[in-house]
């Protein structure tokens, strides 16, 4: 069959060569077609729930969380589901299988969603998040005011109603989420004093409020052969027309909400703020891309809109971007292209000197980029990107690529050599058909041994399965590629490569042998090639002394073996190496139940002695959580991405080569030992500056951190889940697991959340005195609710813009525990009872936040670890924890983030590679038809493997997937 195809090819090189060159530009198309990104994206499949309440977490949890949580477990393809309850906010995350779609995920978690609809309360809001993934923050900006002419609110609303939208409209664009500034709300601020003296209830301002802001029309007139539409204009237009709101008539004289109060346009109750380098709060848009979509694309394209809104900005506001994760990707896919290039040029250099004939070396070089542009075809097929993973196999295959055709070309040369030895007149065309025919067979089983060799990449799951299957289809599809192209391609050329000749005698007369043989005029015979046959005098006498001293070259090498497995246990382990993301994220956590001016004050102090660093580019920060279903962060989580300037500005440090190199050749021994402060001891410096009192830090990078978060729920790479059925219980363990944690060797920082740490003030009602007075717990829920907490009842619509109006007591009238015993409960009638008549006020603690995992209460304990790999520090904490704490019947303590993931791969590669070595052997064996043989080759990996174990323990490196 082979043989077949060679002859053929052979017989019409034209067409093989137009059926490649066709190809080739398919290939191309695909390239220039594919997305483009810096990493594969390994966020699983998953379904985002935001439900907005005014109520406090245990509320939520009750009512919203833990009835959804509780519809969505077990359903069709869900594997986990997580959720998170926060003051007016519930969070829950459906975790779906491998491979789900994420349409089909999200339009079944709708359905689930639909059955909840009588059981949720009323005023619950519960929306899907954005089609996005943990990659899809791929662009940030600020508005930064240089005029010093717009206020925070005035920022945040041309963020919200005009920048937003203009991107959104972006294709590949999910959502905009707006973050800092103030967004504006009509407060109708009102006296008690004055409403008792006219005898009206907080209630009835509500309504008031609620019927003064309404359109409505009486369908059609027809007057003079001309149709009008009618219109009732009833719409707020300003605070003007609230003031002028009639909330009663006495004596023909209207009571207005400015008898009673004043109307003012101030910020409503946020829970997230922005910083720009410590400078003060900044407002921000955060880009968050489509899943699936191409980030390169859709950010040129998100820049490109922006040049051409910049000019309609309000006067003296820029558009200044802060995080852009195209850097990243260009740096990353220029280093992964010039490292394919180098290895290349090494590849096709190292063909030429060894075959010394350049006709045979070029059809090898020719091969590389022909094998290269046909991998793209394939790969948009499988849901690839480009990316360093998708291109570092490509790199990693390139020496295998042109293995079949450099054995095709020796065995050629030496068919050819031994004709031109005899002086006989032969076929060249038939000697090298037939060379090609005899190594066809052993080449293809060759490339099968290698593609099967990567099976245990193929059966990887989740994120590991994720990040590294397109390096092992690039590889695999390339081998596939090289094998077809060994076949059809290399005879097809090879035949043109030699000129058709009936003697080898030809040429040698007119140049040098050596340069007749480079030019393809003759070929050069093995003994006396300038490089080859220096080696082969070499190398022989060093075979003869080994053949003649078996034994002792078998015990060497045993014992080379046997040395090396200690070492295998002094090298660190990790689950995948970090990327240099250019760009670092700092993200301390603070006690629960910090007012978000203080968080914010500690942001900007935090943001201030970043950007002090001189190889900080700038610095931008946020507290608590942005406008988007995908930041469930509280207000005592403050994240910083720290932006980096080019590595070659950062400080220089003494170096082995610092005194004694030259400029030449310093900037050689870089590449190998750089002489500037490396990322590590940056990070140390920073953490060593910013230990602030009641701050936890800890260290990630924006891409790998929004990843764990959003796959494990947590923020730093290893952590620490605990499940049980009380909170408190359960925070008690986390205390305990984080001082057990704190004395191993590599903790950088551990912090176990205090949930239970939230400051509450409980209106405790007396069902008695209520009952007196006639009042049911509604009723004066309803009264209280709008007294203190100013609900939103009805909108304000200015063009485009939209603003919620509130009525509430004024400031002082709330403003501590005799203020709120003074709000007045209506009783019907004008009568009206003081709270603290009805109810008991008292301030406690309670949970600032309430994790749920699968319908179980869960506590974290988030580990930053530094200065030792991953895998050997969770071993050690597992047997310190096993040894110094003692869990309480019904509650569980389980390891996450990356370990978790590792762990699941390791149990994974435990069967799937001893499997995938029976293959080979299988595989080796009906080749070779001898298990003596079979073992001599399969014995070449533990003794090859010495090598590879020796150069990760010199360069540090730590054992990763």
């Amino acid at each position: 069959m082979i043989n077949r195809f060679i002859e053929f090819s052979v017989r019409n090189k034209l067409l093989i060569f137009a059926l490649v060159a066709a190809l080739c530009l398919w290939g191309f198309w695909s390239m220039r077609h594919l997305p483009v990104d810096a990493t594969p994206d390994p966020s699983e499949t998953q379904v985002i729930l935001l439900s907005r309440w005014d109520r406090s977490p245990d509320i939520i949890e009750d009512q919203v969380t833990y009835p959804i949580i509780s519809a969505l477990t077990g359903a069709p393809r869900v594997k986990s589901v997580r959720g998170i309850s926060d003051f007016g906010f519930s969070y829950v995350y459906v975790i779906f299988d491998e491979g789900t779609d994420i349409y089909w995920a999200r339009s079944r978690t709708l359905e689930y969603l639909a059955g909840l609809a009588g059981r949720l309360p009323e005023g619950v809001k519960t929306e899907l998040g954005p089609d996005a993934t943990g990659l899809g923050w791929v662009f940030q900006y600020v508005l930064k005011d240089d005029s010093g002419n717009h206020s925070l609110g005035e920022l945040r609303s041309y963020q919200d109603w005009y920048l937003k939208y203009y991107l959104k409209a972006v294709p590949g664009v999910a959502d905009v989420a707006s973050l800092g500034g103030f967004t504006q709300q009509y407060q109708v601020n009102v006296d008690p004093d004055r409403l008792r003296a006219y005898g009206i209830s907080i209630s009835q301002v509500s309504d008031a409020v609620r019927a003064s802001n309404a359109e409505g029309g009486a369908r059609l007139l027809d007057f003079g052969g001309a149709e009008y539409m009618i219109r009732g204009r009833g719409y707020l237009k300003s605070r003007f027309d609230l003031e002028q709101t009639v909330l009663m008539a006495e004596n023909g004289v209207p009571i207005r909400i400015k008898d009673v109060g004043e109307v003012v346009l101030g910020p409503d109750i946020r829970r997230g703020a922005s910083d720009l380098d410590g400078t003060g709060e900044a407002v921000s848009g955060i880009v968050i891309m489509r899943e699936g979509s191409n980030a390169l694309d859709v950010i040129n394209r998100v820049k490109a809109r922006i040049r051409e809104i910049e000019p309609g900005l309000p006067q003296g506001v820029r558009l200044l971007p802060v995080y852009d994760r195209s850097d990243l990707i260009e740096r990353s896919v220029r280093s992964a292209r010039m490292t394919l290039i180098e290895v290349v040029l090494t590849v096709a250099g190292v063909i030429l000197v060894f075959l010394w004939h350049f006709p045979s070396a070029i059809i090898p070089v020719v091969t590389i980029p022909v094998a290269i542009l046909l991998v793209f075809i394939p790969l948009g097929y499988t849901g690839t990107t480009i990316n360093i993973m998708s291109l570092a196999g490509i790199a990693i295959a390139c020496g295998e690529l042109v293995d079949a055709a450099i054995v095709v070309s020796e065995q050629s040369h030496k068919k050819l050599e031994a004709y031109q030895r005899t002086g006989e007149a032969f076929s060249q065309e038939q000697v090298i058909l037939d060379a090609v025919k005899e190594v066809a067979g052993p080449t293809f089983f060759a490339l099968l041994v290698v593609a099967v060799a990567f099976l245990p990449v193929f059966v990887l799951g989740g994120q590991e399965g994720k990040l590294f299957r397109p390096l092992a289809y690039t590889k695999t599809f390339a081998m596939i590629v090289a094998a077809l192209l060994a076949v059809t391609l290399d005879p097809a050329l090879r035949l043109l490569a030699f000129r058709s000749r009936s003697s080898p005698a030809q040429g040698g007369k007119r140049m040098p042998r050596w340069l007749a043989s480079l030019l393809g005029s003759a070929i050069q015979p093995e003994e006396q090639h300038p490089i080859t046959g220096p080696l082969m005098r070499f190398y022989e006498p060093i075979v003869r002394w080994t053949l003649r001293r078996k034994k002792l070259v078998i015990a060497t090498a045993i014992l080379m073996v046997a040395f090396t497995i200690p070492i295998i246990s002094r090298i660190g382990s990790e689950f995948i190496p970090p990327l240099d993301e250019g760009a670092l994220l700092y993200m301390p956590s603070t006690m629960p139940g910090i007012s978000i001016a203080q968080s914010e004050k500690l942001l900007q102090a935090t943001d201030r002695i970043l950007k002090s660093f001189p190889e900080v580019d700038h610095v931008i920060g946020k507290t608590g959580r942005a406008e988007t279903a995908t930041d469930p962060a509280p207000l005592s989580m403050l994240e910083t991405i720290v932006v980096l300037k080019p590595e070659a500005e950062w400080r220089k440090t003494r170096v082995w080569y610092s005194s004694w190199a030259p400029a030449w050749l310093s900037s050689v021994l870089r590449h190998i030992t750089p002489d500037h402060i490396s990322e590590h001891e940056l990070i140390a410096e920073m953490n060593s500056a910013l230990q602030v009192p009641g701050l936890a830090n800890s260290w990630t990078m924006p891409i790998r951190g929004r990843i764990d978060m959003l796959s494990t729920g947590m923020r730093t790479p290893v952590g620490v889940k605990i499940q049980g059925s009380d909170l408190g219980e359960i925070e008690a363990i986390g205390k305990q697991v984080e001082r057990v944690l704190s004395a191993v060797d590599g903790t950088r920082s551990v912090f176990s959340e205090r949930t239970s740490d939230g400051r509450f003030l409980d209106i405790v009602w007396n069902r008695n005195q209520l009952g007196r007075y006639g009042l049911s717990v509604e009723d004066a829920q309803k009264a209280l609710s709008t007294a203190v907490g100013g609900d939103n009842l009805t909108t304000v619509i200015d063009g485009q813009e939209r603003y919620p109006v509130s009525v509430r007591y004024f400031r002082d009238f709330r403003s501590d525990l005799d203020s709120l015993g003074r709000v007045l409960i209506s009783a019907g009638g004008k009568e009206q009872i003081p709270l603290s008549e009805l109810a008991t006020l008292a301030t406690r603690k309670g949970a600032a936040m309430i994790r749920n995992e699968n319908g179980l209460l869960t506590g974290y304990v988030f580990v930053d670890v530094a200065g030792r790999p991953i895998g050997d520090y969770v071993a050690q904490a597992r047997r310190e924890l096993s040894d110094n704490l003692a869990l309480p019947a019904g509650y569980s303590l389980a390891w996450s983030g990356q370990y978790e993931s590792a762990e699941r791969v390791r149990q994974r590669l435990t069967f799937v590679v001893p499997l995938t070595i029976a293959i080979i052997l299988f595989l080796l064996y009906l080749n070779t038809r001898s298990l003596v043989k079979t073992m001599i080759v399969i014995l070449a990996v533990p003794f090859s493997a010495v090598g590879a174990v020796w150069m990760i323990y010199v360069l540090g490196y730590n054992m990763s997937i």
